[in-house]
């Protein structure tokens, strides 16, 4: 055998092996350990969609301005791989949240078609932004806008994978909002699958949190190198990566192993 050929079979191998290690097997314990829970409600119409008491159920009890972006495991065998990411936002003084989703059946942008803070499929939201006061007041006139412009609100404009999706949305939001505004700048779960999908080709740019630089390819590969997002390598939707600024691992399937975020 060739010498160049050798090399290049050694590199084919080590990324076959590469990709195992890093995607496959995660990927393969989390939905062995999914599977086996007792908790997977069989139909839609039988899970917990009600508040998990996140919020005060009266908005007027909160009298400040508050954003909050929320994730929570989707239905189903889809909870292996994938989080569905929501945004919520209430003006100061205002008497109700007002909650935003991309969804794959009826009007795609919903608006409070949940309990601000609810389940999703039976399965509870964790945070992943939290504003309050000024901060939250001055950033909601950006993410209102922002909503308004998604360019991909249509009916028929959504696609579970590899995108534009739910996560598509939230992301698109957060990094039309972000600009000038650092406390919006977050790091959506890596299993927010389909929150780096791009229509284009080749997108190169900045992260959204300005502190890094992304490379996606088509929405099916990429990787991003950034203070807030971390180190991710995506692939078919699946990220896989590290944080250093709050050390943790980030494993498809099982999502961010380490300190929170």
């Amino acid at each position: 055998m060739r010498p160049v050929l050798r090399r290049a079979v050694r590199l084919l191998v080590g990324a076959l092996a590469l990709v195992l290690l890093l995607f496959v097997m995660p990927l393969a314990t989390h939905a062995v350990w999914w599977m086996s829970r007792d908790a997977i409600p069989a139909r839609w119409s039988a899970a917990d969609w009600s508040s998990a008491g996140l919020l005060p159920a009266d908005a007027r009890a909160a009298p400040q301005a508050l954003v909050r972006v929320y994730a929570a495991r989707t239905g189903r065998w889809r909870g292996i791989v994938a989080h569905h990411t929501w945004i919520v936002i209430k003006e100061a003084g205002a008497g109700a949240y007002t909650r935003y989703d991309k969804v794959g059946w009826g009007s795609p942008i919903r608006v409070n078609g949940w309990a601000a803070d609810g389940r999703w499929y039976s399965n509870p939201p964790q945070v992943v932004l939290a504003l309050d006061g000024e901060a939250a007041q001055a950033a909601i006139p950006g993410l209102r806008a922002a909503v308004e412009a998604y360019p991909f609100g249509g009916r028929g404009d959504y696609r579970a994978w590899p995108g534009p999706n739910s996560n598509t949305f939230v992301a698109h939001v957060l990094d039309e909002a972000a600009r000038g505004r650092p406390a919006l700048a977050v790091a959506l779960p890596p299993t927010a699958l389909g929150k780096d999908w791009t229509p284009r080709i080749l997108d190169v740019g900045l992260t959204a949190s300005g502190t890094g630089l992304r490379l996606a390819i088509a929405g099916r590969a990429g990787v991003t190198i950034g203070w807030v997002e971390g180190v991710e390598i995506g692939l078919m939707g699946l990220v896989a990566g590290l944080d250093l600024r709050r050390p943790a691992l980030k494993l498809p399937g099982w999502g961010r192993i380490g300190v929170a975020p």
